[in-house]
């Protein structure tokens, strides 16, 4: 069985489905790309213009908040992905739909993940994106640089911590950083997929990733709605 299959196996196993697409705070997806690379599998990011009002600069995966139109969490990141950075629905394979997280705006952020082909030519919107860049997906069990920001988190609460990697990308001769929700992202499909503990500490339980990041995300659903 190829890589590629193999992490089709793994992934579909942890597909959500629409199991979180009645919640009542606004929603937004990202699709999460991975491809075959020189053999191996890597994941494709954007880095958003210096434009933008919300996240300048910063490192992400092709995505944004729910558009009337869209039909579900799938939709918006094939939506999104196309506006973005020239990526068509039908050069997308479509695997599955991961548990969610909750933004810094307090959307329902769902991670959307599928196969491209590695010879996708990229087409940045400028008004969105300056770059496109594709990152080893073993980067985020066995990274070069990485470092973790505790968050305080409500007493009760599982811990919550946030992720950076540093990676100086050989193709553009650059560094990125991928930190945050997309570092957490990130994190999870390389863990799915490879089946392996991080070099570093994790939030996740190995044996049951959906279990606890199902868990977290109803407590901080349930603390965010009884504050609105």
């Amino acid at each position: 069985m190829s890589i590629k299959e193999k992490a089709k196996l793994q992934l579909r196993k942890l597909d959500i489905g629409d199991k979180f697409s009645n919640v009542q705070l606004a929603k937004a997806s990202v699709l999460v790309p991975l491809m075959v690379k020189d053999g191996k599998l890597c994941l494709l990011f954007t880095l958003r213009s210096k434009k933008l009002r919300r996240y300048p600069g910063e490192v992400c995966f092709p995505g944004g908040r729910n558009d009337p139109t869209d039909t579900d969490e799938i939709a918006t990141a094939l939506r999104e992905a196309k506006e973005e950075v020239g990526l068509l629905p039908e050069q997308v394979e479509v695997i599955c739909r991961l548990v969610p997280r909750i933004d810094k705006t307090h959307s329902v952020v769902t991670p959307v993940v599928a196969f491209i082909e590695d010879t996708f030519q990229a087409q940045p919107n400028p008004e969105e994106v300056s770059h496109v860049f594709s990152v080893p997906l073993e980067y985020f069990i066995r990274p070069a640089k990485h470092s973790i920001v505790p968050v305080e988190t409500q007493k009760g609460y599982p811990p919550f911590v946030l992720h950076s990697f540093e990676y100086n990308d050989p193709e553009h001769q650059m560094l990125f950083n991928v930190w945050g929700l997309t570092a957490h992202f990130a994190i999870f499909v390389a863990v799915a997929i490879y089946g392996e503990k991080p070099t570093f500490e994790v939030e996740f339980d190995l044996d049951n990733l959906n279990s606890l990041a199902e868990k977290t995300f109803m407590m901080h659903y349930h603390s965010i709605k009884s504050k609105l």
